[in-house]
């Protein structure tokens, strides 16, 4: 087997999984999953329509490029979205099964592990960028994000060193777990910095849709920004799991620098991760319509307002700009907030330190708790009451 997967640790899922067992919950409150990023919402029912009118397509291997409709339509919305003079649907996308493959197998293709490679990744993080460092031979630096640098990795802090063995950045903004959105001009340092040092910044921009009305910056747009049409050094990660409600769909795409997509594409034709038609075409519809993405947006900012409120007398709650998050300062062990509040109010959340590694001698995500927001409006203020009132009782 691969000496490397034994430098994988548990994922935090499993980590909740082990923290809980043996808890019986309050049988009178029905459980509330607060611990996963998963819409709740059903998607759009055009997209049911379109996957059912194209059940043909299964007859067929799909191709490793995707449909050139796909394509465009993914090119059109970026250019729609981020301001694009011009996305190149043949060289510059490439459409992938849902971006968590995507941002794994990137690595994979990218890294070479005798570069001795650090990998660049904010902590905390989503764990895929750690574990597609380690097994691409590459070693994670982790970037503290802390309420002392405005809940984003702070970058002004990473010594040149670094940056010169830096093979790959991975970026998240709106950022996972805490909602924050990497400015515009920081974007702009970074690909400065990624053509100074040689290296590929990926960004993952899977949240960039879910924000309070105004529309985070993209990296491409930072790009072009710079005047760097080719969008050189840099790869953005998009999905439909959020912006659509449809993570069943396994359905996002990758866009960027051609130079580098050739190569990538080189890697997808042996990785045998071709879309299915019928996913496609459903794709093409999503990427389409804006309509259903505005009720989605719309919801979760109800969401965040009306728990907002529940918790404001109980616990300093920081309402972020983007995702569907609630990144809370608890008070104690993190772990152990998590396991008596799922113990006495049958509600599951994620211990925020789960979700980082100790960096510099701390670990930023120690003392904190992510909340998704994902629920219908009823079960939120359901869940959240539930929170203040345990808050109040601690």
């Amino acid at each position: 087997m691969n000496p490397r997967l034994d430098l994988l640790q548990p994922y935090p899922f499993e980590k909740l999984a082990r923290l809980k067992a043996g808890i019986v919950p309050p049988a009178d409150k029905p459980h509330i999953a607060l611990s996963i990023g998963e819409p709740q919402d059903p998607p759009p029912h055009f997209l049911a329509e379109a996957v059912i009118a194209h059940l043909h397509g299964l007859a067929k291997y799909p191709t490793t490029r995707g449909l050139p409709q796909l394509r465009e339509a993914i090119a059109a919305w970026l250019q729609r979205r981020f301001r694009l003079a011009a996305v190149d649907p043949e060289r510059q996308v490439l459409p992938v099964n849902g971006t968590r493959e995507a941002l794994f197998s990137f690595a994979q293709a990218l890294i070479d592990p005798a570069d001795k490679p650090l990998v660049l990744m904010p902590n905390p993080f989503y764990q895929i960028y750690e574990g597609a460092a380690l097994l691409a031979g590459a070693e994670p630096y982790y970037l503290n994000a802390t309420a002392a640098t405005g809940f984003l990795p702070d970058f002004d802090a990473v010594p040149e060193a670094v940056w010169r063995r830096c093979r790959l950045l991975y970026l998240c903004s709106p950022y996972n777990p805490t909602g924050r959105v990497i400015g515009l001009e920081t974007l702009k340092g970074l690909i400065e910095k990624a053509q100074r040092y040689d290296f590929v910044i990926a960004g993952d921009e899977c949240y960039s849709e879910l924000h309070d009305g105004n529309p985070p910056p993209g990296l491409l747009q930072a790009a072009a920004e710079l005047g760097l049409d080719d969008y050189r050094r840099c790869v953005v990660f998009h999905s439909l799991s959020k912006r659509s409600s449809a993570p069943g769909l396994r359905s996002g795409f990758v866009a960027g620098d051609a130079a580098i997509l050739e190569r990538y594409f080189l890697y997808r034709t042996y990785h045998g991760c071709a879309m299915p038609l019928p996913a496609q075409h459903a794709s093409i519809a999503a990427w389409n319509d804006e309509a259903h993405v505005a009720r989605n947006r719309a919801a979760y900012r109800e969401r965040f307002a009306a728990a907002a409120e529940i918790l404001a007398g109980a616990a300093e709650v920081q309402v972020p700009p983007a995702a569907f998050y609630f990144w809370l300062r608890v008070p104690g062990d993190d772990a152990e907030f998590a396991r008596r509040i799922y113990a006495r109010e049958n509600v599951t959340v994620l211990p925020g330190s789960f979700l980082a590694r100790e960096a510099g001698g701390v670990n930023p995500g120690r003392g904190y708790v992510r909340i998704a927001w994902v629920h219908p409006l009823a079960v939120c203020v359901e869940a959240a009451q539930r929170i203040s009132r345990f808050l109040a009782a601690s």
